[in-house]
């Protein structure tokens, strides 16, 4: 004689996980029919009436209801201290198999530690030519050393996605310039704040808050021979050989606020009066509104004719300092500027700090200078 189903009681937040979950593709199988039981049950189903829906016996199905009931507490509490994402975890740990004690373990843990520490060395240490490890050239160095007399690839590679190292992948880093840690967490945050302060400048007072950078040498190429179009039974052909016709410079501003592309420069070089003549047109495209540019440490854009176009926009009659005569002549003397330009009472100002605050007609422009490679690598999120 059967016995009496476990009664299934769920809350609206933990029906709007389950319905997720019963409808996922991106799930394990069995969370998701194991999401479908509790609904089913929820809407009152019998035990015999959700297994055929589901595909399996009611005993089962019964198992899995008593240990929704026997959760159903902790899972309240769950839901009122934490977010939603917790609770998806907590439901998903619900209807999740028991560890099980399996089969002893074919490696020692001696073993796999060793193995992680080679996946830790750099591969010319083991005379290998290559930069980087693969699962398989771990799996024979293992061998080859004695760690272990024989594993799979895919076993290393289980070890490794458990230890969370990819030693296959890299990403480029810049180490800062700056020796100072304290002046280089003000550069930090100076450059932070002014993205934190854009979507409400831009919202309040129209302010264009823009990361603007230089992408050099892209090739003008022709291809030598016409593309052939499309047939039937063959696709379009396009000729591998091709014709230089010199490089470009792209010059672009990143609108942080509204993530577009806006007023970008294209032309053969990225001189000082590229970078000006590209302000110039940038800031007219919407001359009313006030502008803030955050760039790099290029020294095109700390030179004497931007600071220039800036004060005459402003309407600042003040000498700026000259250009020193070097090998560099692009390179304006910022020092020359710097001293007595951090008036607040001017419309442009040059602080010690290195950024420029220009109102034209009442309006801002403000340049902030990354001055450490790693703030400016946290910037546009390299």
């Amino acid at each position: 004689m059967s016995g009496k189903a476990a009664k299934v009681v769920i809350t609206e937040r933990q029906q709007v996980v389950l319905r997720r979950m019963s409808v996922s593709t991106v799930i394990a199988v069995r969370l998701r029919q194991r999401a479908q039981i509790i609904l089913a049950a929820f809407a009152g189903l019998r035990n015999e009436e959700i297994a055929p829906q589901v595909g399996l016996i009611r005993k089962q199905i019964g198992t899995w209801r008593r240990r929704w009931a026997r959760a159903w507490r902790r899972l309240i509490e769950i839901e009122c201290a934490e977010g939603e994402a917790a609770l998806r975890r907590a439901i998903e740990d619900v209807l999740s198999d028991k560890p099980r004690s399996g089969s002893p373990g074919t490696f020692t843990p001696e073993q796999i530690t060793q193995i992680l520490a080679l996946a830790c060395e750099p591969p010319e240490l083991s005379g290998r030519p290559i930069t980087h490890w693969t699962y398989a050239e771990l799996a024979e160095e293992a061998k080859k050393r004695g760690i272990v007399s024989s594993i799979s690839v895919s076993q290393v590679g289980h070890y490794l996605r458990e230890a969370e190292l990819q030693p296959h992948r890299s990403r480029y880093w810049l180490n800062t310039t700056e020796k100072d840690s304290a002046r280089f967490q003000q550069q930090v945050e100076q450059v932070c704040d002014t993205y934190q302060q854009a979507p409400a400048l831009y919202v309040q007072q129209g302010t264009h808050t823009v990361c603007v950078d230089e992408m050099t040498g892209i090739q003008a190429l022709e291809r030598a021979s016409p593309t052939r179009p499309m047939i039937a039974g063959q696709i379009e052909c396009r000729e591998f050989e091709y014709v230089r016709h010199g490089t470009q410079t792209l010059i672009g501003n990143f609108h942080v606020v509204k993530g577009e592309m806006i007023q970008p420069t294209i032309g053969p070089t990225r001189t000082e009066e590229d970078f000006v003549a590209h302000i110039d047109q940038t800031v007219a495209s919407d001359p009313a509104a006030a502008w803030v540019f955050v760039v790099d440490n290029l020294n095109t854009h700390c030179s004497e004719s931007l600071v220039s176009w800036v004060a005459n926009a402003c309407n600042v009659d003040e000498e700026l300092g000259k250009k020193r005569q070097t090998r560099r002549p692009a390179v304006a003397s910022h020092a020359a500027r710097v001293p007595g330009k951090s008036n607040p009472s001017h419309s442009v100002r040059v602080p010690a700090q290195a950024h420029l605050v220009a109102q034209p007609n009442r309006n801002r422009i403000r340049r902030h200078h990354a001055k450490s490679r790693s703030s400016r690598e946290l910037l546009f999120g390299r």
